[in-house]
C-alpha cells in the first residue's frame, strides 16, 4: 500500500512539474500572440494584459498579408516539411529494419557509419551540397529543401529506430512468415505499427528544426516564389524592425504552426521517449 501512494505521488509531482515547465516555456509565446492583437501604445503600456475593446488591433496581421505573401511562405514550409518527413520515415524505417533483421557482413559497421551523421553536421557541406543542386538543376525549386533535410534526418532516424525494432518479437514475424507473408507485409502490418511511438518521436525530431531553418532555404530557395515561412518571416521583419505590431504578427504566424504540429505528435513523442523506461 505505502509502495503504490508512493508511486501515485511520485506520478502526480512529475505531472506538475511537467505542466509548470510548459506554461514557463509557454509563456514567451503568449506574450507574442496576445500583444500582436493589439494597438502599438497598448504593447508598451500593457505587455501581459489580454486586449480588450480598446487595445485590439488587427493593423499587425493586415500589414503582413499586405506586404508579404505569407500563405504561399506557409504552403511551401508545409509542403517541405511533411514531405521531408515522409521520406525520412519511409527510408529510415526500411534501412532500420535491414539492420536489425538481417544478420550479414559489415552489419555493425554499416550502422556505425550511418549513425555518424548525427555527429557530423550537414552545413558542413553547404558548398558541395550547392554545387549538386545547381549542377541538377534544383535550385529555387522545392524539392532541394526536401532531399537536403531528407539526407540530415535519416542518421537519426535509422538509429531511433533500429534500436526499437530489435525489441520486436522475433516469435511474431516467424509466425507471419510461417503463415505466407512476405517480408514487405511484415514490415508494413506487423513491425511498423508497433514501433508507432518511435516513428512520432522521429518525426518531432526532425519536423521542429526542418521547419524553423533559415540556412538552407536562404542558400537554396531564395526565390519568392519558394520561399519558406521561416525565410519571409525574417525577411520581412528586417524590414518592418520597428513596426511592432507587424514584427509581432509575423512571429505569431510562424510559431502557432510549431505548437500545432507538435500538439499532434506529443502524445506519441512521449510514448517513444519513455518506452521501456518502465517495466
Amino acid at each position: 500500500m505505502n509502495m503504490t501512494r508512493r508511486n501515485g505521488l511520485t506520478a502526480l509531482a512529475m505531472h506538475g512539474a511537467l505542466i509548470a515547465y510548459t506554461l514557463v516555456a509557454l509563456f514567451p509565446v503568449f506574450v507574442i500572440v496576445i500583444n500582436s492583437f493589439k494597438e502599438r501604445k497598448a504593447i508598451f503600456r500593457a505587455p501581459l494584459a489580454l486586449p480588450d475593446s480598446e487595445s485590439f488591433s488587427l493593423i499587425g496581421f493586415q500589414t503582413v498579408m499586405s506586404q508579404g505573401d505569407f500563405p504561399l511562405y506557409f504552403q511551401n514550409s508545409m509542403i517541405v516539411t511533411v514531405g521531408s518527413l515522409f521520406f525520412i520515415l519511409l527510408f529510415g524505417a526500411m534501412a532500420a529494419y535491414a539492420l536489425s533483421e538481417y544478420r550479414f557482413r559489415g552489419n555493425r559497421l554499416l550502422g556505425l557509419y550511418m549513425a555518424l551523421g548525427i555527429m557530423i553536421p550537414i552545413r558542413i557541406g553547404t558548398v558541395a551540397i550547392l554545387e549538386m543542386m545547381v549542377a541538377a538543376g534544383l535550385v529555387n525549386s522545392l524539392w532541394a529543401l526536401i532531399l537536403v533535410y531528407t539526407a540530415q534526418g535519416l542518421p537519426l532516424a535509422i538509429f531511433i529506430l533500429s534500436e526499437f525494432m530489435r525489441q520486436v518479437s522475433a516469435d511474431l514475424k516467424d509466425a507471419g512468415r510461417i503463415d505466407g507473408l512476405s517480408e514487405y507485409t511484415i514490415f508494413l502490418r506487423l513491425v511498423l505499427p508497433l514501433v508507432r511511438p518511435a516513428m512520432a518521436t522521429v518525426a518531432v525530431f526532425n519536423m521542429i528544426p526542418i521547419w524553423n531553418d533559415l540556412w538552407f532555404p536562404l542558400i537554396l530557395t531564395p526565390a519568392e516564389h519558394v520561399k519558406t515561412l521561416t525565410l519571409g518571416s525574417q525577411i520581412f521583419i528586417g524590414q518592418y524592425v520597428t513596426n511592432w505590431n507587424a514584427v509581432l504578427a509575423a512571429l505569431s504566424m510562424a510559431i502557432i504552426p510549431v505548437l500545432v504540429l507538435y500538439a499532434i505528435f506529443s502524445r506519441q513523442l512521449i510514448r517513444g521517449l519513455t518506452s521501456g523506461a518502465v517495466k
